[in-house]
C-alpha cells in the first residue's frame, strides 16, 4: 500500500490520506470543492462546487501518477437531489467517454456544508 500525498489538491482535513494506492488501483479520498490554494470552500452554486471537486480530483490523481481518464467508479454525494442536473452538466465535462460506474445519493450533510462530494477508483496508466 502507497500512501498519496500531493499538492494538486486540498490537503486532508483530517485524519486521512488524500488517495492509496494498493495494486494496479487508486482509492481517492472524497473531494469537497475547497480550493487547494485557500483552504476555503469556492464560492457559488452547484457548478462551480462541481467544477473544483473535479479539479481537486484530478489533482490527487495525477500525484498518484494516474488521470482522470483511468477513473472506473464515482460515488457522488449531494446535499439536495434537486442539484443533480446541475452537477451532471460539469461531471459530464470531466467524464466524456468510457464512462466510470456511478453512485449519486443525497445526503443528510456534507463536510464545511458543500453542495457536493466525489469520490473515485481509478486504474493506476
Amino acid at each position: 500500500m502507497k500512501i498519496v500525498k500531493t499538492d494538486k489538491a486540498p490537503a486532508a482535513v483530517g485524519p486521512y490520506s488524500q488517495a492509496v494506492i494498493t495494486g494496479n488501483l487508486v482509492f481517492c479520498a472524497g473531494q469537497i470543492p475547497l480550493d487547494p490554494a485557500t483552504g476555503n470552500v469556492v464560492a457559488g452554486g452547484i457548478e462551480e462546487q462541481t467544477r473544483r471537486v473535479c479539479e481537486n480530483i484530478k489533482g490527487v490523481l495525477s500525484g498518484a501518477g494516474t488521470s482522470i481518464d483511468k477513473v472506473v467508479k464515482a460515488s457522488v454525494f449531494l446535499k439536495d437531489m434537486n442539484d443533480f442536473a446541475g452537477m451532471n452538466k460539469i461531471y459530464a465535462e470531466y467524464f466524456m467517454k468510457d464512462f466510470p460506474a456511478r453512485s449519486t445519493l443525497q445526503v443528510a450533510r456534507i463536510p464545511k456544508d458543500c453542495l457536493v462530494e466525489i469520490e473515485v477508483v481509478a486504474e493506476l496508466n
